[in-house]
């Protein structure tokens, strides 16, 4: 789909070469980067103008001759429409960032007499989760909800369809109709995002690099960018800025917060993504607890509290000894690229280990395959002879067995010491006895058969896997879990999350104090280690008096012990329940699937629609409300967003229902599994037959590459005695083509 949306920017940037803007003021069309299948992309929020029909294309306010075009633009055409202003505004709250970019758009492509829909793109940063999508112009404001889906005739309804679908697994794109040429209409974009942590700094991108074709025309329009940029670490150090993409100016620094802006009148819009790293502790391990009362009307009067450490920038920090066990996937679907990519993410995490450390390997379908009977140190030679096998067998074939060589991988690390077993498993499958491996897992934890407990690592490809039971199961064992809904972040995304579970500083940890409450809940109920890769945060809810500290206690590399009290604080400006609410619902969403517990399911539901997260349990609506002759009368357009599968379909309610392409993952697709379908990734489809067409003649072409202004231009440079042949050969074909006709008419007339 990506290829198809790229090569519709592609064909309608060459359409729009029809409007004219008068002597000398063209913009420019050329994008500053190359021209890959890809490279028209958006980088930036987005809006397009559909075009269907080419003789449409002209500029609004100023009339000129243009050629006429036969046929329709199969695909539709995407033109970028003009933008006439935007601002950003970034919230970054402990590891979470909350994105909301305004924009002011104009359909300077289509005649004043005719309409067209525009297409929003939105990019998204890492992890990034739509929140909220407003759209106000010509009388007409649209904003995003979320309802819910209980009804199962809705569930049955609720498919995808092409007015809504993911590009890629990080841009989602919606269509709002019928907009009329020459109007200018505003968006508001909302989602969160991940700040990631890397050598003690957290790093933010926003993307934020808008291509050169959407500067409007004319040099007496007025550019102003504007970004706002509120940190609130919680804590209670100076946040220290270390790098950022545009120049900041400082409004407020206080201990824990920082607010800089950036504001300019500027001759093109940013052409940059937006980057902004800080540091929030010192060498040491610190953090705190921070308290929070439930929002009024929440559904759920529990007191909220949230813990978090940060390990530090310490770069001399000892680290545990590794003891890993490599769990791949090698069934038929992995052919290809996933197996491919999976190959060399794992040789590279390989190459990572120390000689005191060891390592194992056991490839899967639907039997398993040993690199070795025990583990191996990883020496040079054992890495090399690792790296022969893997040539060896990593041939994708069979079906897929998980439970095996996750029986096999604990018993090779039971006599494992001094160290923190690790058992990292990558699959792109989904398993009947998903359940069964999870409480087999957790009784196999609790009972201490091993000490240490193996961690858990789980890597899920594409989207047939079940990403909640992989979830689940490092959770249970107090591991790392990560995915890769695009084939080509496979390499990237393993060789980080390998990175993080190799970089532990302190494990076993527990948290002392809370036992005089009342109750609470802790998310997640397993206690990760602390990690020199990421912050530990730990959140839940609780009745009863919070003690003024919290015990954090721990195990060391050193094997002495570690201990660190918490100062409790109440947090007034960070909404820790908007903050907590995407984790929080995932790990709920994961329970209600192990126990298929409708109670769990409701309770998902409303924290979906309560703090704006989509789940599985609700879907996302657009509801249109139209203003006419004064009077606001709210009419039910609703944009339904959830996710089935990969199969693109319009659904219509009563005709005021309108269903997409949504947010949610599902549980995973044992039959496709079983069927060794490759992995699905997170982007739709285009209609079959359509990829590749630009017009139904050869009119449209010319008229796609070729304004009417231009080709008056040419002719006047045409020698005279050529006009005239070129006129008298016309005028020939003209007179057969009228004496065909006249013979056709005779012959009728004879009949």
């Amino acid at each position: 789909m990506a290829d198809y949306f790229s090569s519709s920017v592609e064909f309608g940037l060459n359409l729009s070469k029809r409007v004219y803007y008068g002597k000398g003021s063209a913009p420019s069309l050329v994008r500053s980067m190359s021209r890959s299948p890809e490279g028209f992309l958006p980088t930036a929020p987005m809006c397009y103008a559909v075009i269907s029909d080419p003789e449409k294309v002209e500029n609004p306010d100023i009339r000129s001759y243009q050629p006429y075009v036969h046929g329709q633009c199969e695909p539709p055409a995407l033109i970028p429409l003009e933008l006439h202003g935007v601002a950003m505004e970034v919230e970054c709250s402990l590891d979470t960032a909350f994105v909301t970019v305004t924009g002011k758009w104009r359909v300077h492509c289509v005649t004043g007499s005719s309409t067209c829909d525009c297409q929003v793109a939105i990019p998204m940063g890492e992890q990034g989760s739509l929140l909220g999508l407003e759209v106000d112009g010509s009388g007409r404001t649209y904003h995003t909800e979320l309802i819910s889906l209980k009804d199962e005739k809705d569930k049955d309804r609720v498919t995808k369809a092409k007015d809504g679908y993911f590009l890629k697994s990080h841009i989602y794109t919606v269509k709002i109709p019928q907009f009329r040429g020459g109007s200018v209409f505003s968006t508001k974009i909302r989602w969160s995002q991940k700040i990631l942590f890397h050598d003690g700094q957290l790093s933010l991108c926003v993307p934020f690099s808008f291509p050169s074709y959407v500067n409007p025309a004319g040099k007496r329009i007025s550019k102003k960018e504007k970004i706002f940029l509120k940190v609130n670490s919680g804590s209670a150090t100076e946040v220290l800025c270390k790098s950022n993409s545009h120049p900041l100016k400082e409004l407020l620094r206080q201990a824990g917060k920082l607010n800089l802006l950036y504001e300019a009148e500027v001759p093109a819009w940013s052409s940059t993504d937006f980057s902004f790293s800080y540091s929030v502790s010192s060498n040491d391990i610190s953090g705190a607890v921070l308290l929070q009362s439930p929002f009024l009307r929440d559904f759920d009067e529990r007191e909220i509290f949230c813990l978090y450490l940060f390990p530090g920038n310490g770069q001399g920090r000892k680290v545990f000894k590794r003891d890993v066990v490599f769990i791949v996937d090698i069934s038929a679907s992995m052919k290809g690229t996933p197996l491919d990519n999976t190959k060399n993410a794992l040789l590279a995490s390989l190459s990572q280990l120390n000689a005191q450390d060891t390592f194992n390997i056991i490839a899967f379908n639907g039997a398993l395959y040993l690199f070795s009977s025990s583990m191996e140190s990883a020496t040079e030679e054992a890495i090399l002879n690792a790296t022969k096998w893997v040539d060896t067998n990593f041939i994708a074939n069979g079906d897929t067995n998980i439970m095996l060589p996750l029986t096999q991988a604990m018993k090779l690390l039971e006599k494992s010491t001094d160290s923190v077993p690790v058992i990292f498993l990558v699959t792109d499958g989904a398993v009947e006895d998903e359940r069964e491996i999870c409480n087999f897992v957790k009784s196999y934890v609790s009972s201490g058969q091993s000490v240490p407990t193996p961690r858990i690592c789980t890597f899920g490809i594409g989207l047939y896997c079940n990403h909640y039971f992989l979830q689940l199961l490092a959770q249970i064992g107090r591991g790392h879990y990560d995915c890769a809904h695009d084939l080509d972040s496979i390499e990237f995304r393993m060789q980080r999350l390998f990175s993080t579970i190799s970089s532990v500083i302190v494990a076993d940890v527990t948290i002392e104090s809370l036992e005089g409450l009342d109750s609470h809940e802790l998310f997640p109920s397993h206690i990760q280690d602390i990690s020199s890769g990421s912050p530990l945060i730990l959140s839940g809810r609780y009745s009863g008096t919070f003690p003024e500290l919290v015990k954090v206690s721990g195990t060391l590399a050193d094997m002495t012990n570690f201990v660190v009290d918490l100062k409790v604080k109440r947090e007034k400006d960070i909404q820790l329940s908007n903050v907590l609410a995407k984790r929080h619902i995932d790990m709920v969403t994961a329970q209600a699937w192990l126990l298929k517990s409708e109670e769990l399911e409701e309770k998902v539901t409303k924290m979906s629609i309560q703090n704006k997260v989509p789940s599985e349990y609700t879907c996302m609506s657009m509801v249109l409300v139209q203003s006419e002759e004064g009077k606001k009368e709210p009419e039910q357009f609703l944009l339904q967003k959830a996710y089935s599968k990969l199969s693109f379909q319009r659904v219509e309610l009563n005709n005021q229902k309108l269903f997409l392409g949504g947010l949610s993952l599902g549980f995973g697709d044992w039959k496709a599994t079983a069927e060794n379908m490759p992995p699905a990734i997170k982007e739709a489809k285009p209609p079959e037959g359509l990829l590749g067409k630009a017009a139904s003649n050869c009119c449209g072409r010319l008229a796609d590459t070729c304004c009417g202004m231009c080709l008056l231009q040419t002719c006047t440079f045409v020698n005279d005695r050529c006009t005239i042949v070129c006129t008298q050969l016309c005028a020939a074909l003209a007179c057969f083509e009228l004496i065909k006709c006249c013979v056709e008419l005779c012959e009728c007339d004879c009949l």
